[in-house]
Parts: structure tokens; sequence; C-alpha cells
């Protein structure tokens, strides 16, 4: 009876051993497809993207077409970026200055017949700073993003609601600029003061009044990076008076901007008495 209740040693070992065997067999095929591309699957990748910085580089213009040829290379461009072993390539290739470049609107033919509005209004520069944003997800790329100029155009892409007008595709729009800018800034003190020098920071307190929550979202995202252990920009966002605007924020039945906004109020107390101080007498500790 003994021998019966024991359980079946023998076989344990072999069963451990295959687990560990598929274990790392798993292992070594997420590692294998994880390398970055090499030989042929380099080359046909490297002329795929350099086809796509040729089409940014050769349409920047209202023209329906090439907003429409702007607008797919953006898009492929992003795709190619999610995948973070091809990135390097794709900055290889010079997508980084084509890219910033559709930041901006081409501009307007001066023939007063013609409509007064872009094909693909918003799509193309979404596109851009889609990508933009993906590719900074890389620390080394986050400065050579900066000096090409990106800064100053994801800031004006911040206001393009400015004018009244919203829609899907501005909300979209300025949604990707803010997402963009956290990417940059992202633990990189001086891409951080960068952002303070170039404007950004009003344009952000004032979308966390944006009508749209994902925006409202991205805005407190970026602006939870940029106070980040930097007491200038903790200073200057208090000053554009986020802190009532943030304990609404602190109020809402939405989650996410819950979250967000517990972000930005934790980072701007942060080794900061005086904000501390501000913090709580604008109510912030009761929600």
């Amino acid at each position: 009876m003994e021998l019966q209740r024991r359980p079946d040693h023998h076989n344990l070992p072999e069963k451990k051993g295959q687990k560990r065997k598929l274990e790392q067999e798993e292992e070594e095929f997420q590692q294998q497809i994880s390398l970055p591309p090499t030989g042929e699957t380099r080359d046909a990748l490297l002329s795929d993207i350099n086809q796509h910085v040729s089409i940014l580089l050769s349409t920047f213009s209202s023209k329906e077409s090439d907003r429409a040829s702007a607008k797919r290379a953006t898009h492929a461009l992003a795709d190619l970026a999610k995948n973070e072993e091809i990135v390097n390539l794709i900055v290889e290739g010079g997508a980084i200055p084509a890219l910033i470049k559709h930041l901006q609107s081409p501009p307007l033919p001066q023939n007063d017949s013609v409509p007064k509005s872009l094909p693909f209004e918003h799509e193309v520069e979404k596109g851009s700073a889609f990508a933009l944003g993906l590719l900074a997800v890389k620390p080394e790329h986050q400065q050579l993003i900066v000096d090409s100029g990106a800064v100053k155009h994801l800031v004006d892409l911040l206001k393009r609601h400015k004018n009244g007008l919203t829609s899907r595709a501005i909300n979209s729009l300025i949604r990707r600029a803010a997402d963009a800018i956290t990417n940059l800034a992202h633990e990189n003190s001086s891409i951080k003061t960068r952002v303070r020098t170039e404007g950004g920071i009003p344009p952000l307190v004032h979308l966390l009044e944006f009508a749209d929550t994902k925006v409202q979202r991205a805005a407190a995202g970026a602006l939870r990076t940029l106070a980040f252990k930097n007491d200038e920009n903790k200073n200057q966002i208090v000053e554009c008076n986020a802190l009532p605007t943030l304990i609404l924020m602190l109020r809402s039945e939405d989650a996410a901007i819950h979250y967000e906004a517990v972000g930005v109020i934790g980072n701007l107390v942060h080794s900061s008495p005086n904000i501390k101080k501000e913090v709580i007498l604008a109510g912030a500790l009761q929600p």
C-alpha cells in the first residue's frame, strides 16, 4: 500500500527537463525575431525606407497628389518604426529631417480661385508626429530629432485648435504631437528645458481643459514628463494655473485621467516644498 501511495518520481526530472527545453527554445525564438535585420533583409528594408524618405522630400506642396503621397509615406514609416529593431535603419535612411519638414503645412497657392484649405489637412502632420514619437523612444535619437528643429513645430501643432475648429483629425494630431514631446523629453533634462524655452508648457496646460479626453490625457502625460526633476518647468506649470484643472481631473470618473493628474501633481510636489504648499492650498488632498 505504501508503494502505491508514493508519486512516480521517476518521470519528474524528464518533465522538468522538457519544460526547461521548451522555455529555452521559446527564448531563442524570441531573440531571433527581435534581432536587428541583416543581409538581404536589411538591404530591402533600407531601400523601402529610402523610397518613403525620397517621397517626403519631393512632396512638400499643397497639391492633392503630393499630400496623398506624403500621408502614405509618413504612415508607412510610422508602421516600420513600431518595430524597435528597425528604428536605427529608419534614422540611417534620413527619415528624421524628412518627417520634421512635414510637421509644417506647405504653403497654399496664391491663386484666389483655389480653396484655402489643404487636402488631407492635419493627416500628414499627424503621421509625421507619430513616426517621430516612435523614433524618439531610443535615447540616442532624441537629440537628433530636437537638433533638427522638431520642438518648435510640435509646439505649433499643439495650437492647431486655436482657430476655433475642432475635429477628429485635429484632436488626433494634437494628441500625437503631445505624445512625441513626451517621448522626446523622457529622462532627458536638456530637452525638457528646451520644450519650455520653445514655449511648450502654456499650450499643454491649456489642453488640460480640452473637450477630448484623449487629448487631456496626452497633455497631462507630457506635463508629467516635463515636471520630473526640472524645477523651472514645475514653476512654469504652476504659474500657468494648471493646479485647479489638475484637481478637477483628480475627481474624474475616467481612471486614466485621474491617473495622469496624480502623476503630474506627484512630480510637481517632489522635492518642492513651496509647490507642496500651493497644491494643499488649492485643495488637492480631498480628492
